[in-house]
């Protein structure tokens, strides 16, 4: 009985893509994961592959060229982090008590109004100018005045009403002390 050899036979060729990935990756799991991505990419793309062309070729290209691109993204990923190593680095976590203290305060200013925290937070954390934020809110000067002052005499009560160890302190808005 002749043996009729099928054109998209990727099996026959997988003792050849495994020497060859192992020889890339040389670790045989890693290996295992990159024959099985070339595989995928390879029946995905079965309609481009010709009829009478080489397929040990065409299945060792598609698998160098998934090595290339695992290679890029490892490279990618390991350089974000370690550009968010550097960043963690730079900051160090506050204590607990201090951490539980600063909750307390996002949560005080979270609980604001909303046109309140809106105004507060362009000015105090934005740094825009009172007419810079009046103009994004779309508001009149004197109505964003208002609010952030009602938002600091809020933030203001809260913190005279908190017992606390903290030395947080909510400045500008009562005339001795400057915004």
């Amino acid at each position: 009985m002749e043996r009729k050899e099928r054109p998209f036979d990727v099996i026959g060729q997988l003792a050849a893509l495994r020497r060859y990935a192992r020889s890339l990756v040389r670790n045989s799991d890693e290996a295992e994961d990159l024959v099985h991505d070339a595989l995928v990419r390879a029946l995905e793309k079965k309609k481009s592959f010709r009829s009478g062309s080489n397929l040990r070729t065409w299945l060792l290209s598609i698998l160098h060229n998934a090595h290339i691109d695992r290679l890029r993204q490892n490279r990618s990923l390991t350089r974000r982090h370690d550009e968010a190593a550097v960043e963690a680095e730079q900051s160090l976590p506050a204590g607990q008590e201090h951490a539980v203290r600063l909750q307390q305060v996002r949560d005080a200013f979270f609980g604001l109004p909303e046109e309140q925290r809106e105004a507060l937070h362009l000015v105090a954390i934005e740094d825009l100018s009172y007419q810079e934020a009046a103009n994004a809110l779309g508001i009149p000067i004197g109505t964003l005045m208002s609010r952030i002052s009602r938002a600091r005499a809020q933030l203001r009560e809260f913190e005279e009403n908190t017992p606390r160890k903290s030395h947080l302190r909510l400045i500008g808005g009562d005339g001795n002390e400057s915004n």
